[in-house]
């Protein structure tokens, strides 16, 4: 389904966001963000390399089709980064558009003195060097381009610190500033380099078996349910943000319907963040 904008009468009015050809790289595509994201691109005929561990159920549906094409890796480690940007060049002959989408949260119910060197190891390497390093592999074939847009998805916590997910909001903070950094570097390239910073999301992340809500209510002896809606009634709109949502965003920022944004987070939280 082509996105859809403004309306101007009682019909809705399609804004091209000129993306059908075009090729994406999602990490972290298998569900939640980056599931919806390659959905979303699909949609636009943008012809996706969908990176993930797994090949889930939706992503395989996905791939059945002829503008997605799946990608096994686990960008934890150092060797698989490159793999998607390979792929995009070999099958689809070039590249367009980089998602750094791939993270990961464990709350740290004991605090900061749980947090030994593995657990920030972990941290920065799965919600930072990770999209380092498949920025490094994409920006070659970008700047080759002659344009190109890096959308990453970062967090609200990369600026809003929370002692509970201490090493998951350094890890963020230290994206959006690498992120910031580079855009000047390769502004003048063509290439833009964007962030988006989500609230609470209705992903697996925050609701699954084992995430968020989760492991709070286990730790405070209360019901993931009401974790969850003590969270969402933190925002304005008294919801969590749909991924679907933080996906059109995405979309918005790899089209060339936003040609001269570049440097910028866009913050998506329900009104969460109430600082200037």
């Amino acid at each position: 389904m082509p996105f859809v904008g403004l309306r101007d009468s009682p019909q809705e009015t399609v804004v091209d966001l000129q993306l059908a050809g075009k090729v994406a790289v999602v990490t972290g595509a298998g569900r939640g963000i980056g599931l919806a994201v390659t959905q979303a691109l699909a949609a636009e005929s943008v012809c996706v390399v969908a990176a993930s561990r797994t090949l889930t159920e939706p992503l395989s549906e996905l791939v059945a089709g002829r503008h997605v094409h799946f990608v096994k890796v686990d960008l934890a480690g150092p060797d698989g980064s490159a793999e998607p940007v390979e792929e995009a060049v070999a099958r689809f002959g070039g590249l367009d558009i980089l998602v750094n989408n791939v993270g990961a949260v464990r709350p740290r119910t004991g605090g900061f003195a749980s947090v030994g060197d593995d657990d920030w190891m972990w941290a920065l390497t799965i919600n930072f060097l990770s999209a380092v390093r498949t920025t490094r592999a994409a920006l070659p074939h970008l700047i080759e381009g002659g344009s190109g847009s890096i959308v990453t998805v970062g967090s609200v916590t990369g600026f809003l610190p929370d002692p509970s997910v201490i090493d998951y909001g350094a890890s963020k903070a230290a994206l959006a500033n690498f992120c910031r950094a580079l855009s000047k570097e390769v502004g003048p390239h063509g290439v833009r380099v964007n962030t988006i910073s989500p609230g609470p999301v209705a992903t697996d992340l925050w609701l699954g078996e084992g995430g968020i809500a989760d492991t709070f209510a286990a730790a405070g002896a209360t019901a993931p349910d009401a974790v969850a809606r003590s969270a969402a009634d933190r925002a304005a709109t008294r919801r969590f943000t749909r991924p679907e949502e933080v996906a059109d965003l995405v979309l918005l920022l790899a089209s060339g319907r936003s040609g001269n944004v570049t440097g910028s987070d866009l913050v998506i939280d329900g009104g969460l963040v109430a600082t200037l």
